[in-house]
């Protein structure tokens, strides 16, 4: 895929604009899940979100570390997904932003934010206790949150490099049912349009 400054740009503020959304999503949402819950269950929502920034983030990792030469080879034997997997990986730099960057660091910064509301929860449970309770007790819980972030993201590192070929392909499995079944295409090939030099030639060709 070809740099280009104004592509560059224009998918900038288009992912900006997509990111201030998801994360205006994320964050009512886990919100109102942890509104009225116990300690109990706002960790386990916060280790969903850890969990779901890890999987987009082995994703997108997988996706710009895959060769795209093994997927021509499936989609001459017409292996399902084999086209997409291909798209997928020509656009490599922006399918691995939104995974890793815009879901990656959405993720991180709710989960980060969660844990103050479980840590509140936790201390209003079993008593304030004193300043030493409270700052042990935020402390613990927020480093346990960045060492399953941290340690999860590391181990898919090695999981989506190594099996970046097979990531890829089951992610345009999926993307293939989504065109298949709802009409949706992520991505795909573009359209040729016929330039004016060429329309110029034409009806020069014509005129002669």
């Amino acid at each position: 895929m070809k740099f280009s400054i104004k592509s560059s740009m224009r998918w900038s503020v288009l992912i900006s604009m997509v990111t201030f959304v998801m994360a205006c999503i994320f964050t009512v949402a886990s919100s109102s899940l942890l509104d009225g819950v116990s300690w109990g269950i706002g960790m386990l929502i916060v280790i969903i979100l850890i969990f779901i920034g890890v999987v987009f983030d082995i994703l997108g990792l997988a996706a710009a570390s895959a060769n795209e030469a093994p997927f021509h080879g499936m989609a001459s034997e017409k292996v399902s997904g084999s086209r997409q997997a291909i798209y997928i990986v020509r656009n490599a730099d922006r399918f691995s932003n939104f995974c890793n960057d815009v879901i990656g660091d959405i993720t991180s910064v709710i989960s980060g934010a969660a844990v103050t509301i479980v840590v509140i929860k936790l201390l209003n449970t079993y008593g304030d206790g004193d300043d030493f309770m409270r700052t042990a007790v935020t402390v613990i819980f927020t480093a346990i949150v960045s060492a399953l972030t941290v340690g999860g993201k590391a181990m898919g590192k090695s999981f989506a490099i190594h099996y970046s070929t097979s990531i890829v392909l089951f992610i345009g499995q999926i993307f293939y049912q989504l065109e298949k079944r709802f009409r949706i295409r992520i991505f795909g090939p573009k359209r040729k349009t016929k330039s004016s030099n060429g329309k110029r030639g034409k009806n020069h060709a014509r005129n002669n």
